[in-house]
């Protein structure tokens, strides 16, 4: 039986608070107890959902029980972490339950509309989000603490792998393993003044008393935050660069700070509120533009580049090293993935990166043209790519997809330690299903019997 991830049931049950407003309204019951905490009935509606949205459903019954015995787990861990009184630190959820309610109140249209999209009014949806992620942070620190000696050898990792069926493996797409050169043109000071200059007299204008946020929305170059009138949400520290986080830590409600220079441009921030150890600022993002001959210099040196690396004259990985102004330089150009970290693209994130180079159609170790990109900075650029390996589509294998496999084992393996500590727990502590669900087809973990109160 699949074990879902804490994660994965965690979202599910806050994306089932945000849509269920939508959907015809079930007469909910609790449908398992563990300890002090329960699960309903809608718990479990709102994860399959889920499930048959990302996933499709072959067996309805055996889902809902897969899903009903990780939320058990869950819980298993949760009461773990009371009774231990396991710190859970509040800033740390307030900052990522804050995320929920921005994304919650863009939906809706505002904060005043939160009741009639989703039947809840901002502060009741910010308490059953914390009430949530609390719990989800505290079972993934038990959790942690059960399976961290965890581990798997190559055996292990090989005889994991041989319990499946051939017809049984799931088909891999074809990948791609890439290396870049990016060169970046200087900007020229006479393009910072003028933005400086620009931004010093949208701030003299909120000093005189304009409404900052109506700035924001007519001149921020932030494209995550301009409709929001520059408004980012609460945040603590560390999720900010250091530079802005410095600056807006700073200052009094109200207050609007000086120029602020950051590798995204430049800013002015207003402090909208404090609350505890967390943040909500606004700010006005203004970028210099890279001159259009700065950008042909670019392109110029790169084809030149390419040309030496083809007559073999350098190697890519050296001209990397040496010319390129990409985070992987000192990896040789070497490219991860930044869904996953791995050294892997399929073609559908490689293009969402490269969207002008067609990787598809390249052999190994040929290397494309410059070509105009955008970096994660949301400045202009030019770069190379060579492409390092092609992995055809295919059947997973030991030999293309050991890390892939490496981590499932991992994962099975940290899945059986906790379903046997579960199966230890469950002796003193009082745990109880609906009749529906006793007789659960493939349970890990024996709910309904060792506990003195079942």
């Amino acid at each position: 039986m699949k074990r879902h991830t804490v994660a994965f049931i965690m979202a599910a049950m806050i994306f089932g608070m945000t849509v269920q407003a939508q959907q015809p309204q079930l007469v909910d019951g609790i449908a398992a107890v563990v300890g002090k905490t329960i699960i309903r009935y809608s718990d479990i509606e709102q994860a399959y959902a889920q499930v048959r949205l990302h996933q499709g459903i072959q067996n309805a019954q055996v889902e809902r029980c897969a899903l009903l015995e990780n939320m058990l787990v869950n819980k298993m861990l949760v009461h773990k972490g009371m009774v231990d009184s396991v710190k859970v630190s509040d800033e740390q959820v307030e900052s990522e339950v804050e995320h929920y309610l921005q994304a919650a109140t863009l939906q809706a249209g505002g904060k005043d509309k939160l009741r009639e999209v989703f039947n809840y009014s901002y502060d009741e949806l910010h308490d059953q989000y914390f009430d949530i992620l609390h719990d989800r942070y505290l079972s993934q620190q038990v959790e942690y603490e059960l399976t961290e000696g965890v581990n798997v050898t190559p055996a292990e990792v090989t005889a994991f792998f041989a319990q499946y069926q051939a017809d049984s493996l799931p088909d891999i797409p074809a990948q791609y393993e890439v290396s870049e050169i990016v060169i970046e043109p200087i900007i020229s000071e006479a393009e910072r003044d003028r933005v400086r200059d620009e931004l010093n007299l949208l701030r003299e204008r909120v000093l005189k008393g304009e409404n900052f946020s109506m700035l924001a929305k007519l001149y921020s170059q932030d494209p995550g935050s301009a409709s929001k009138g520059g408004e980012l949400g609460f945040f603590g520290r560390g999720r900010m660069v250091s530079e802005f986080e410095a600056a807006a830590f700073a200052l009094k409600p109200g207050e609007v700070s000086p120029i602020v220079e950051t590798q995204y441009g430049f800013h002015i921030i207003q402090l909208i509120e404090r609350r505890g150890n967390n943040i909500n600022v606004r700010h006005i993002l203004m970028q210099p533009k890279t001159s259009s001959d700065d950008l042909l210099r670019a392109r110029i040196t790169l084809d030149s580049l390419a040309q030496e690396i083809r007559k073999g004259s350098i190697t890519f990985e050296d001209a990397a090293k040496r010319y390129s102004d990409g985070v992987s330089k000192n990896q040789g150009g070497s490219v991860a993935n930044p869904n996953d970290g791995s050294a892997r693209f399929d073609k559908e994130t490689f293009n969402q990166l490269y969207p002008g180079i067609g990787i598809v159609a390249m052999e190994e170790g040929e290397i494309s043209n410059a070509t105009a990109i955008t970096t994660s900075e949301n400045k202009q650029a030019y770069c190379l790519i060579k492409l390092a390996r092609k992995i055809p589509a295919h059947k997973v294998n030991l030999t293309d997809d050991y890390d892939r496999i490496y981590n499932a084992a991992l994962q099975a393996a940290k899945a059986k330690k906790v379903y046997e500590w579960c199966n230890r727990m469950v002796k003193t502590t009082y745990v109880r299903l609906a009749d529906e669900f006793k007789d659960c087809p493939g349970f890990h973990v024996n709910w309904t019997k060792g506990s003195p109160s079942n």
